[in-house]
């Protein structure tokens, strides 16, 4: 079991690890990393945020998880502004670093290596999260910037997101039924075979880009260690009601209960910085961040182990 657990944690703690060497020794310098980032937010991850929406089954089931996860960040949320004076004076933005999860960048890459190919399962839990990301919590976060961004222009920037787009599109296709007639289609290997190929660099790339964003200021560290222990006690307790919720209606899954647990122990979005003025406040969200990162992969390692059980 322990061989087992190692196959899939040391890819990761080594992967993550080289990112933070490429920083240290400035292998890859900040503009060359800017380029990797732009390819993998702008490309690659869009492809695999349609695959995992394109090839899922829509049912009932990914409803009422989609339901329960956007209540539940939403949630999260409303905790994070009651909670935020024990962050002082960085309150302004620690409602959004204990709530919501960062998908995207992270989850897919860590689920893939607890249940290969089966990234479906995770974009049940992250679709509530992703839409929730664009609409309550961007709402929220432009507010609390003292952003003045009408409804339309706050729509049309989340919409101009490649991998928002990438995510709306495999949902409508998926939805349809048009994923399910093309992967049995004659072509349908052609297709999977493509996005696997296109998608098979993606995991390694966002882990080296998550290491070499590490980043950690001593003097920070009471309200950041605040603000990510507050988060570990919120997001527990949304993953213990949501999958209450979630496997009261339907039968127990240990993959989508995996997907729920790990969705709930990512980071917070890593969107926090782009969508608002951050000046004052960088450092005390980068150094979370990066925090809540670690924190992550520690908690993965038990997942690992909980899958082998």
């Amino acid at each position: 079991m322990v061989l087992a657990i190692l196959q899939m944690v040391l890819p990761v703690i080594l992967t993550f690890l080289l990112g933070a060497f490429c920083r240290r020794r400035q292998i890859v310098k900040p503009e060359g990393l800017a380029g990797v980032r732009a390819l993998v937010s702008s490309i690659l991850l869009p492809v695999v945020l349609f695959n995992a929406f394109f090839t899922a089954e829509y049912s009932g089931r990914i409803a009422l998880t989609f339901v329960t996860v956007f209540a539940a960040c939403s949630l999260g949320l409303a905790a994070g502004f009651a909670l935020r004076r024990f962050a002082a004076p960085y309150g302004k933005f620690m409602p959004f670093l204990v709530t919501n999860f960062e998908g995207g960048m992270l989850g897919y890459a860590l689920f893939a290596l607890l249940y290969p190919g089966k990234t479906s399962l995770f974009a049940m839990a992250d679709i509530g999260q992703t839409l929730c990301a664009h609409t309550v919590f961007l709402v929220a976060l432009v507010a609390v910037s003292g952003g003045k961004a009408s409804p339309a222009q706050l729509a049309k920037r989340a919409l101009s997101t490649p991998a928002l787009i990438g995510s709306l599109l495999g949902v409508a296709l998926g939805a349809l039924g048009v994923g399910r007639a093309v992967l049995s289609s004659p072509f349908g290997a052609i297709v999977s075979d493509t996005i696997a190929f296109i998608s098979a660099p993606v995991s390694a790339l966002i882990l080296i880009i998550v290491g070499y964003d590490l980043s950690f200021r001593r003097e920070l560290m009471r309200p950041v260690m605040i603000t990510a222990g507050l988060r570990l006690a919120v997001m527990a307790v949304l993953a213990v009601v949501s999958s209450a919720v979630i496997f009261h209606f339907i039968p127990f899954e240990k993959p989508l209960f995996t997907a729920l647990l790990l969705a709930y122990s990512l980071p917070a979005p890593f969107i926090v910085p782009l969508y608002a003025d951050v000046t004052g406040h960088a450092d005390y969200i980068s150094t979370t961040l990066s925090v809540e990162t670690i924190l992550s992969i520690l908690l993965f390692i038990a997942l690992a182990a909980y899958t082998l059980m």
